[in-house]
Formats: C-alpha cells, sequence, structure tokens
C-alpha cells in the first residue's frame, strides 16, 4: 500500500513519464488543469462503474473497455 504524502490525505502514484507526458498532449485544452486532476477523473469513472455492478469480478465487455481505454492513453 502506497505510504501517505506529507499533504495529509493523499498518496503518490507513480507512472511512467512517457505516460504521463502523453496524458498531457491527449488533454492539453480538454479543460483540465493537470494530469493529475484527469487521472483522477479517469480512476473515479472506473471505480464508480465497478461498484455499479455490485460484482467483485469484471464482465468481458467492462475488461475490454478498461484495455480500451489503456490503450487510448499510450500505456498498451
Amino acid at each position: 500500500m502506497p505510504s501517505k504524502s506529507r499533504g495529509g490525505d493523499k498518496v503518490t502514484i507513480k507512472i511512467p513519464r512517457p505516460l504521463y507526458e502523453r496524458i498531457g498532449q491527449i488533454i492539453d485544452g480538454a479543460g483540465y488543469n493537470s494530469v493529475t486532476e484527469f487521472v483522477c477523473y479517469v480512476l473515479r469513472d472506473l471505480a464508480s462503474t465497478h461498484a455499479m455492478t455490485g460484482s467483485q469480478e469484471y464482465s468481458a465487455e467492462e475488461l475490454e473497455r478498461v484495455k480500451d481505454r489503456l490503450r487510448s492513453l499510450g500505456y498498451l
């Protein structure tokens, strides 16, 4: 489990720099103030979608959507 940052209730998640830079290019002009803000948005959306299913496991369709998102971000 990641350790808490000095900021209190936030943690640091490390991602490869090329991915970070690619996300920055993708969100340029999209209304997000930072890569962090965008990543939090995507992760909240993913977590809420998963929570709504009431299931511990992803369906084949959900896994495909996650893979598509990761591909579009240049991670896969």
